[in-house]
This record gives structure tokens, sequence and C-alpha cells, in this order.
């Protein structure tokens, strides 16, 4: 039997619960340390430290070292992608608290998904940008009046092209629409937070649509998420 590619080591890899939850907690997109890793796992530090080196072998994860420190983040986004995709066809965690109930309520709501706008106003800020002509209907591409608008954003595009893929669809795990993905994506987030439009929430990879969230994403969008503040 023929393969293209041997997907059973990173298959490996992936099954094991908390290494799972260390994957999950660092879909944030954001740098996270060895210790904050252990306590999102439930595991002790040298347990911690076994997996996250077996993770860094496989290439799911990165070190990032400032000084004496080393944090870790996920290896690229083709890794987020992957796990992404596992939490669609993935059962739900059973909520047993009502921090859970909270915490999901808030994901739902808006979060990163690595390092893009992901959540209801994930799928709508795509869905208003697909209805406004800012990007084709499949989220292939984005049109010239999009690009226009980006830049009117601060978002050079010309320093986008060549990296990584400029622009996709993501399908969102919890709404099961798609949300903006790739180059652009990550470049529209990171606007959107050096704005003032989106803050970082409470709960884990929770993001908050701030008063001036609302007017930019309709004023530049046409964009008005169902679900914006935090409860």
């Amino acid at each position: 039997m023929g393969y293209d590619h041997d997907i059973a080591p990173v298959a490996a890899l992936l099954a094991d619960r908390a290494r799972g939850a260390m994957l999950m907690a660092l879909l944030d997109g954001r740098p996270l340390a060895a210790g904050e890793l252990a306590k999102v796992a439930g595991v002790g530090a040298p347990t911690a430290s076994a997996h996250l080196a077996r993770l860094l072998d496989g290439g799911l994860v990165t070190v990032v070292r400032q000084g004496r420190h080393r944090y870790y983040r996920l290896g690229s986004a083709e890794v987020a992608g992957v796990i992404e995709a596992l939490g669609r066809i993935s059962p739900p965690v059973e909520v047993r608290s009502l921090r859970q109930s909270r915490e999901a309520r808030l994901l739902g709501a808006a979060r990163s998904c690595y390092d893009h706008l992901a959540g209801r106003a994930g799928v709508e800020l795509f869905a208003a940008m697909a209805d406004g002509g800012l990007i084709e209907a499949d989220g292939a591409a984005v049109t010239a009046k999009g690009e226009e608008r980006l830049e009117e954003l601060g978002i050079v595009m010309s320093e986008l092209r060549g990296r990584r893929r400029l622009v996709g669809q993501c399908l969102d795990w919890t709404e099961r629409r798609p949300h903006l993905s790739g180059a652009v994506g990550a470049a529209l987030l990171a606007r959107m937070l050096a704005l003032g439009w989106l803050e970082r929430g409470r709960a884990r990879r929770a993001l908050v649509v701030t008063e001036a969230g609302l007017r930019g994403l309709s004023d530049s969008f046409g964009c008005v998420p169902r679900s914006t503040l935090e409860a």
C-alpha cells in the first residue's frame, strides 16, 4: 500500500489529552511559558517538559527565547489549521461549571484562531466583506476594492504577498461558517487590535469588540456583530 504522506507520527503526537490541551491553548496565537502550559494541561513541570520536547521534535511547536526564558508557540499557521479542523470533528468538552459555560459563550462570540478573527464576529466579518465585494464569495482572493479598503486601514498589501497564502476561508468550528484566514486575516486581526477595535478578553483566546470596533467594523465593512460585549 502506497502513501503520499506518513500521518501516523503527527497523529500520535496529537493523541494525548495533555498535549492536545497545550496545543489548544496555543491557538491563542501568543507564546506561553512551559509553566503556563503545564497548568493548562493539568500536569507537573517535568511531564510538561517531556510533552513539549516531543511536540518540538515533531515540528508542532517552536521556541521563542527572551533572555533566560523560553516560550512556546505553534509551529505554523498550517499546524493551527489542523488543530482547528480536528475541533470541528471532535466532541465538545462537557460543561461542568458556570465558568466553563461563560468561557464557551465568550469564545463563541469572538476569539482568535491562531492569528485571525473567529467566532460569530469572524464569520460576520467574512460575510460582510464578501457581500460588499471586498473579497471573492469563496474567500479565494481579495478584490481591487478590498485592497483599497485594507490600504485605507493601514494594511500594506505589498508587504503581505509571498510569505504565505494571501487569503482564504477557515470553517469556524462553533459557527460552521467560514471566517477569513491567510496573511490578510492575520493582518486584519493585528490591525484591529492596534486600533482598539478589539481587546483581549478574560478567557484565553476570547476577544471583545469595543465601541470603537463597532463603529469601525460598520464604517469600513458594513459589519455589525450580533454579539459584541463580554457577558
